[in-house]
């Protein structure tokens, strides 16, 4: 059997599965001979086991923890619950995959009413003693208990007020007690129960809430964000406790091999003199950056530097490190490959490929797709007139605009009914984790580059400042002011996590820039990659910006999008409402005026490059006035004193061609090629606007590839009548102009039926390009726009299904249909052109599918392109291992 509790020194990192990622590292680090305080890891299949239990540690784990911890006294000197010389450790979490902040730590674990005496007369140091147990009450009573942590921040506060006082370090020992008294108080108020005073109940109490916090709200919304499982579990480290807290020789501190924020090489975190781990990280005290260690303690910083540097090429990667200094010792507390922008990832990545660190492939494959969103994120434009309020620490980078909102809660619903808003908090705890997901920017007055607002907006990509002292926060009341000035909940709000800027109201933000590592590392990619990368696009300035950021064509323009600008819609209008084939015919000569040009400036911008071209898709009625709206307009006419008959007769007229175009089901009705086989003429104008573009790019000497498709195909008939128009336009045109102008005929395949007759539809299509978007609401039933409204949501979250299948393909069924379309096509024509132009086609998961189908391209929006080269890259370096 696999045991249920290692020593430190008993396991390796390779044992990740086992210990998780910190035990695992804090195993490597023993071996290799660093200063790690000793301790044991409890394993994951002991969490595991735990639930299965029914959240109940066996007699079995209970036993291992017990002896293990015998071990770790007789290897300390010390033992827990000894009043000459007690043992104090800390219990830690620890998952396989980094969850920073998630889940819980309880430190100085085996002080009670006695040992504090022991360890005041151990340590020479009674203030330190108290300051150490009344931590432990806090944490423990938090942590365990479940009372909420302010409520004992408030008694530290009152203390410092009564001695009118501003740090924790300025409080006296006889502060502490009697601080203590009130803690033990407070606990038995709220707990109903006194505070436990047996260390070994303690430590078994505190493993059960370690526990259990694998599986809190928090830590679940943390893991659903980065599509971590839940059925891994988490390891618990019980460490001897070294502490920071005793004194000016002493602290503790964060640091990271490299800059987190923008990848530079060097040191990069934050240092607290004269105290406790979790100082540094929760924003009560603002901690001073890591390079004055080197001042305060030279020969510290000396070790510690070089041990950083040991540890990154160990690891092959930047690592986040936590240390303590105790009486001018260092000792390594954990390391872990640290969270980063991408900006920074992308930076690390580069740079140490230069630095033969790594090779090319390991560079791309550690550089998550999902984080370049990050790398485009928008910026506050240069040119702006700013009213910068003030300024605090530049923790995550971006720039965001938004209404101010207090608490998680709000910042979540008012992001559901679609407002843009900016968290604004003293300082942020794992409990915020929803409202942090839900805004554009998050900004607090205290803690540092590594709080937790600062490590987890980092993860997420999340513009954030911290450290804002200048600004006072008042959650109870929603104000915060800052500079004499007083802003209100609901009130705008800007931030540039870039610089630190804190800016009134709203700023014009920019399109960002790509670095020279950025588009190094997309080159290599390119390298490694089989899968074309396009775009979806449907205007000459959103094509350019795609092949700027290296797409490979147009796979998808939607028409429609066309025929949405404001002095279009009248035309349209006109269009549908015509009464005769002439007056129709009048609206379409105006239109394919606008389409030529469109179509004409796409073919320049992509000049060589093929361009994927979706005739009309949606319904007619889609371009007409809402029918509920259009009544009330025609009754407040009627009402009037003077009624305008010419009006009102306009208006019953547009009501009646609407009531006839009404559809009870739009999505399955008269839309697509539907609509192109009864109104031809529709299709014929779009036809032609494509083939005289064509013409018009050929003859000013650019090179074109046009590609026709017709959407919405179901049956093979529908395809061979739809083939005949463009043919027969295109070679009318060829022929008037004397010019050949290669092109193909294909379709979008986005109903079921197509892809199960894929054979026949092949035989007179010349691509099949698939529309996802479509075919998975089909295939699933599902209108997206009810089912992500209504229930989808929910289905994620209660595991009906693994994923929201309009964000990442379901390949278990419409991967099925898409692998069916694929094979059956390719059976008929070997050399058939295949590509996705659903959203999907800008997703990592969905893109490695599509890799493995043997597709040949992908197709996204512009600022996906990036995302989808590197998904490419990655899934062909998987394929290849």
């Amino acid at each position: 059997m696999t045991k249920s509790a290692l020593m430190f020194e008993e396991g390796n990192r390779e044992m990740k599965s086992l210990l998780g990622g910190k035990g695992a590292n804090l195993a490597e680090m023993t071996r290799a001979g660093l200063p790690v305080p000793p301790g044991f890891t409890i394993t994951t299949q002991a969490c595991l086991d735990y639930y299965r239990q029914n959240q109940q540690l066996s007699e079995n784990v209970m036993k291992e923890i017990e002896s293990t911890l015998q071990r770790l006294e007789a290897v300390s000197g010390k033992s827990l619950g000894d009043t000459a010389n007690p043992l104090l450790v800390s219990v830690r979490s620890g998952a396989v995959f980094s969850m920073p902040g998630m889940m819980d730590t309880v430190l100085n674990l085996g002080l009670n009413d006695e040992t504090v005496v022991g360890l005041a007369r151990l340590t020479g140091n009674e203030r330190f003693a108290y300051d150490c147990y009344r931590r432990f009450i806090q944490m423990f009573s938090n942590v365990v208990l479940g009372i909420d942590h302010y409520q004992f921040e408030e008694i530290i506060e009152r203390k410092k007020e009564e001695r009118g006082i501003n740090d924790d370090p300025a409080l006296t020992t006889s502060d502490w007690k009697e601080i203590i008294t009130s803690f033990k108080e407070l606990v038995h108020t709220e707990d109903g129960h006194p505070f436990p005073q047996d260390p070994r109940e303690q430590l078994l109490r505190s493993i059960v809430a370690v526990f259990d916090s694998w599986n809190n709200h928090r830590a679940r919304i943390y893991r659903n964000i980065h599509k971590i499982p839940h059925d891994l579990g988490t390891a618990v480290n019980v460490q001897m406790m070294v502490f920071g807290n005793m004194g000016e020789d002493s602290g503790t501190g964060v640091a990271f091999t490299r800059d987190p924020s923008t990848g530079e090489n060097r040191l990069y975190g934050e240092f607290l003199l004269n105290a406790q781990g979790e100082d540094v990280v929760a924003g009560i005290r603002t901690p001073q950056p890591i390079r004055t260690l080197a001042d305060i303690m030279p020969d510290v910083y000396e070790q510690f530097a070089a041990t950083c540097q040991k540890l990154e090429k160990t690891y092959a990667d930047m690592q986040d490190i936590e240390f303590t200094v105790e009486r001018g010792t260092l000792y390594f507390l954990q390391t872990r490959n640290g969270k980063r922008t991408a900006h920074a990832g992308v930076k690390i990545a580069v740079d140490m490929v230069k630095e033969g660190i790594i090779d090319k492939e390991t560079a791309i494959s550690r550089v998550d797709p999902d984080q370049l969103d990050q790398i485009l994120h928008r910026r506050v434009d240069p040119t702006a007139k700013l009213h910068v309020l003030t300024k605090g620490l530049p923790a995550s980078p971006g720039a965001a605009s938004g209404k101010i909102v207090f608490d998680a809660d709000t910042a979540e619903r008012w992001a559901q009914d679609g407002e843009a808003v900016i968290l604004v908090r003293t300082e942020t705890t794992p409990e915020d984790i929803h409202g942090m997901v839900a805004s554009t920017g998050i900004l607090t007055s205290r803690g540092g580059m590594t709080s937790h607002a600062a490590v987890v907006a980092r993860g997420m990509g999340k513009a954030c400042i911290c450290g804002c002292e200048a600004m006072k926060v008042d959650g109870k009341n929603k104000v915060v002011t800052v500079e004499g000035i007083t802003l209100t909940e609901g009130d705008l709000l800007s931030i540039d996590g870039g610089t630190g800027h804190v800016i009134q109201g709203e700023v014009p933000l920019i399109d960002p820039e790509l670095s020279v590592e950025f588009q190094e590392l997309l080159q290599w990619a390119d390298e490694f990659r089989t899968l074309g990368v396009r775009t979806n696009a449907d205007t000459p300035a959103d094509v350019a910006k795609a092949r700027q950021f290296g797409a490979e064509g147009v796979g998808l323009c939607r028409t429609e999008h066309m025929f949405m600008e404001v002095e279009r819609v009248p035309i349209v209008q006109e269009m549908i409402l015509a009464e005769n084939a002439d007056e129709r015919q009048a609206a379409l000569d105006k239109l394919l005026q606008f389409q030529q040009s469109d179509f004409r400036g796409i073919f320049q911008a992509m000049d060589g490059l093929p361009v994927t071209i979706r005739l009309l898709d949606p319904p007619l009625h889609e371009f007409l006035p809402n029918m509920e709206d259009l009544l009330v307009e025609r009754t407040t006419l009627s009402l009037q004193a003077e009624v305008d008959h010419i009006e009102l007769a306009k208006k019953d007229a547009l009501l009646r061609k609407i009531r006839a175009l009404h559809e009870f089901n739009p999505m399955l009705g008269h839309r697509g090629c539907r609509l192109g086989l009864i109104y031809p003429e529709i299709y014929a104008m779009q036809i032609e606007a494509i083939f005289l573009a064509a013409r018009e790019a050929v003859s000013a000497g650019g090179t074109v590839q046009p590609e026709v498709m017709i959407p919405l195909v179901g049956h093979v008939n529908e395809l061979k009548e739809m083939r005949t128009l463009v043919d027969e336009i295109a070679t009318r045109i060829q022929a008037e102009s004397g010019l050949t102008i290669p092109y193909l005929v294909g379709t979008m395949i986005e109903v079921p039926r197509a892809a199960l007759t894929a054979e026949e539809i092949a035989t007179a299509a010349d691509f099949f390009s698939f529309g996802t978007n479509d075919l998975t609401q089909t295939t699933f039933g599902y209108s997206r726009d009810d089912a992500e409204g209504k229930f989808l949501h929910q289905y994620v979250d209660r595991n009906i299904l693994p994923e929201n299948p309009f964000i990442t393909l379901d390949t278990e069924g419409v991967g099925k249909l898409v692998q069916m379309g694929v094979e059956g096509g390719r059976r008929v024509k070997p050399d058939l052109k295949t590509g996705i132009c659903g959203e999907h086609g800008g997703e990592k998961a969905s893109i490695a599918f599509c890799h493995q189908t043997g597709l040949d391209y992908v197709s996204c929006s512009p600022f996906r392109v990036p995302l989808a080269r590197l998904a490419a890259a990655q899934a062909s370096l998987q394929k290849k291992e």
